[in-house]
């Protein structure tokens, strides 16, 4: 992906969450490094929270968290901005994350308070939103956190490197997904599920680019469980458990997001409470980790953030100190310096980047 881009962010609104966000903010992004420059503010959203591109039209879409909705957007290439296409309902309460299948015949939306994933049709010419076509209740007893584990919880809705499955991590039953999407059908089919340590609560899931090993951030437990991924049959095969806080890090915790860097050779972890980045080495070959910083978020509860395109750069979304941090990645060790720059804007809990025309 080259520069420049588009940066899109999702912010919490809801006077429930204490949210001071305004709606989708969109910024023009013309260099690695480069200062932010504001486009557009979307208001009037109701926590558009989590956002997905489609994979072959201009459309973006946005979960509208503790809602029950999802929306779509058509983007303008050259300036980025966004316009209103529809919202449909997602069959279930707090909607929290959301992907396309690769032909963006459909939308697939996990309901994290109705303990279901949610498929739902698209419009063949301008990606708008259709009827849902599934509904898919997942499995399993709930955890032993008496607060956070009540029942099915799906957290993600993660494709594989190829596009084949999709992995849900739930945080209510400890187990984490492999769901197909059968098109033909216009349904989901549960492939298998992994069984993880009780009160692990697993929340997001992240691929090596050659999709040999995944990880899996527990929101609950703080920690990272790597597995060896079977790409032929969507199974995950677990082989080390880390804590993703350091030894010293006593008090509350939680893992948020996780991802992998583009050359697979670093993985990094949010972590809220402790309010750090952690960044692991990956071994080639093994896929185990090995702890190599812990970095400050510079501000409060990184919910989010995100890797820019050129991998020189990552972006921590402090949901409540309202801004948006940036770090240096260094390419050899991949320890992060912050770089000074902070975007201000509240309550952000997502960005993506998107290529300007």
């Amino acid at each position: 992906m080259q520069y420049p881009l588009h940066a899109y962010v999702g912010c919490r609104t809801a006077r429930e969450r204490n949210a001071r966000g305004k709606g989708i903010e969109v910024y023009r992004v013309d260099a690695p490094g480069a200062g932010w420059r504001h486009v557009q503010r979307l208001a009037g959203l109701e926590n558009p929270s989590f956002l997905a591109f489609a994979r072959t039209r201009p459309v973006l879409y946005a979960v509208h968290g503790d809602r029950e909705t999802v929306s779509a957007f058509a983007i303008d290439d050259a300036t980025g901005r966004l316009v209103h296409l529809n919202t449909k309902p997602t069959g279930g309460r707090n909607p929290v994350h959301l992907v396309p299948t690769p032909d963006d015949r459909f939308l697939v939306v996990a309901n994290h308070l109705s303990s279901t994933v949610a498929l739902l049709r698209l419009d063949p010419e301008t990606g708008a939103l259709g009827e849902i076509s599934h509904l898919l209740a997942l499995p399993g007893e709930p955890g032993p956190h008496r607060v956070q584990q009540p029942f099915a919880k799906p957290h993600q809705v993660e494709p594989d490197p190829a596009g084949r499955f999709i992995l849900v991590p739930d945080k209510g039953v400890d187990r984490s997904f492999t769901l197909r999407v059968d098109e033909d059908a216009a349904r989901l089919e549960l492939v298998a599920s992994l069984v993880h340590r009780e009160g692990a609560g697993p929340r997001h899931i992240a691929f090596t680019p050659d999709a040999r090993f995944a990880f899996i951030a527990n929101e609950i437990a703080a920690s990272v469980l790597a597995c060896r991924y079977d790409a032929a049959n969507g199974t995950l095969d677990p082989f080390q458990l880390v804590p993703s806080v350091p030894d010293e890090a006593t008090g509350y915790a939680d893992a948020a997001e996780i991802a992998v860097g583009a050359d697979g050779r670093f993985l990094h972890v949010s972590n809220r409470g402790h309010d750090s980045i952690a960044v692991f080495a990956i071994a080639p070959g093994t896929g185990r980790l090995s702890a190599v910083q812990w970095v400050p978020s510079g501000g409060r509860t990184p919910r989010f953030f995100a890797l820019d395109p050129s991998g020189r750069f990552l972006f921590a979304a402090n949901e409540d100190s309202d801004s948006i941090v940036a770090f240096a990645v260094d390419a050899a060790s991949g320890r992060l310096s912050a770089t000074g720059q902070v975007i201000e804007t509240g309550s952000p809990v997502c960005i993506l980047f998107r290529p300007a025309a």
